[in-house]
């Protein structure tokens, strides 16, 4: 069998494992990346908002020393990025959020007087769309409007932002009110591949703006890549690499592109042929995974490089390391509230996400009630499969416990077979993934959904490859 070719950059590390391209065709299936569990296509609009006030309350009670983890989505972008997987509105004047930012600030008191003295928070994350869409005022207003809830000095404090529109004023005001972590997108740096996506950005903005936050203090810089767009190639892909390495963020993350047209339609825009696929697309993975270990870098989860002295690498070492809808994280809390249209909580052991219309929104939040969508409650069997779900996911590893033999027979059977390929050893209630394994996570992840077995109605996932 044909073995994938792999453009390495001198001094790569061997540790990617050597994939057939017979494996591709049988491991490249439609899969979640278990951002949640269940997912969301589980979910059901009978949970509303009266469901999701009540689990607010409840996770009240936890006690006001129980730290929560916030997220706001702000979802004003400038343009359509033919690539974008997220929720976004496009708009040029900045005005459009100043209604947007009003609802926001009563959503935030909706959530705060349910949750009673339980304010204090050990993670909070701007996402979008574009967060620096706002300007500095109203990035003030925000944070005066987050001021019902309290920040551990521990905290992390991260936000989303795009060197085209992120100005150093920003930045420093961002940095003045405690922010630690900026997450910038690159996707990349190939002038071509950057045409075809609609998202132009130079290498020297990233750098400016990069260089400027670390002159501030953030401890945290993340770059985020995505392989498999349009017109990307390994000539263009290494440069890239290199050039990211040049800038020596924190963390990089290195996504898969999740070609969902049926789902996302501005992805219609895309032709189809210009995307590499299976081994090619592959490629590119391996690519940037031997480039950063090379360089010193550590592999986190599936998609994610980190320094060794970075919290997610000692983590992960640890066995420590957690998921939620913002990433990996070491500051995951057990309730998780999420403000702004699609925002998704967790909370209670429960789901909840707001609807994505923006008018929709204001209405719900003008009745004084939150714009709950859907979601659902987790039965004890999903609680446990998430468990086992997450630790694979996020550590490569999962013990079963006392009884998991039992309770997963019929997982561990189907299991076996993976591990006959090698992509996982089972020794006892543990379960360990090798370097094959860890490529193809998501396969092991999906034994355990028991959703997938008998699926109630089809679900739209992207390609593990």
């Amino acid at each position: 069998m044909q073995m994938l070719h792999s453009a390495v950059c001198a001094g790569a590390s061997p540790l990617f494992p050597e994939i057939t391209e017979d494996m591709v065709a049988r491991y490249d299936v439609p899969a979640p990346r278990y951002t949640s569990y269940p997912t969301v296509p589980e979910w059901s609009d009978a949970f509303g908002p009266d469901d999701y006030a009540a689990c607010l309350t409840q996770a009240g009670a936890a006690g006001a020393q129980s730290p929560l983890s916030l997220y706001v989505h702000i979802p004003f972008c400038q343009e359509m990025c033919t690539y974008c997987g997220c929720n976004v509105v496009i708009a040029r004047d900045r005005g459009k959020a100043d209604p947007y930012l009003d609802h926001l600030e009563r959503e935030i008191a909706l959530a705060a007087n349910r949750l009673g003295e339980r304010r204090q928070c050990s993670q909070l994350h701007l996402g979008g769309g574009t967060p620096t869409f706002l300007d500095e005022a109203q990035i003030l207003r925000l944070w005066q409007a987050l001021g019902r809830f309290s920040f551990s000095a521990d905290a992390e404090l991260a936000v989303e932002v795009d060197p085209v529109v992120t100005t150093h004023d920003q930045i420093t005001l961002l940095r003045q009110l405690g922010f630690n972590r900026l997450s910038m997108g690159v996707q990349d740096f190939d002038p071509e591949v950057q045409r075809a996506v609609h998202r132009v950005q130079t290498v020297e903005q990233t750098g400016a703006l990069i260089e400027h936050a670390r002159a501030l203090g953030f401890r945290g810089i993340n770059v985020d890549l995505i392989y498999g767009l349009p017109l990307q190639r390994t000539e263009g892909w290494a440069r890239t690499l290199g050039r990211v390495l040049d800038l020596a963020p924190d963390r990089i993350a290195v996504y898969s592109f999740a070609y969902v047209p049926d789902v996302r339609p501005h992805q219609r825009r895309i032709a189809p042929a210009s995307l590499p696929r299976g081994a090619e697309k592959l490629d590119l993975f391996r690519m940037a995974y031997e480039s950063f270990v090379a360089a010193g870098y550590q592999p986190i989860g599936m998609d994610h490089f980190a320094l060794p002295s970075d919290e997610l690498a000692l983590a992960q070492r640890r066995r420590t390391l957690s998921r939620n809808f913002q990433g990996y994280t070491v500051k995951s809390a057990a309730d998780a509230v999420a403000f702004g249209v699609t925002g998704i909580s967790d909370v209670a052991g429960a789901y909840a996400q707001s609807t994505r219309p923006i008018p929709r929104y204001y209405q719900a939040i003008d009745a004084g009630r939150f714009a709950t969508e859907r979601g659902l409650r987790l039965s004890e069997d999903d609680r446990r499969r998430r468990a086992v779900i997450t630790q694979i996911m996020c550590n490569f590893w999962v013990n079963l416990g006392k009884g998991g033999a039992t309770a997963f027979a019929r997982e561990l059977e189907d299991l076996r077979a993976l591990e006959d390929e090698g992509l996982l050893r089972i020794d006892g209630n543990e379960i360990e993934l090798s370097a094959l394994g860890r490529i193809f996570v998501r396969n092991v992840a999906m034994v355990f959904d028991s959703y997938l077995r008998n699926p109630a109605k089809p679900a739209a996932f992207s390609r593990t490859v």
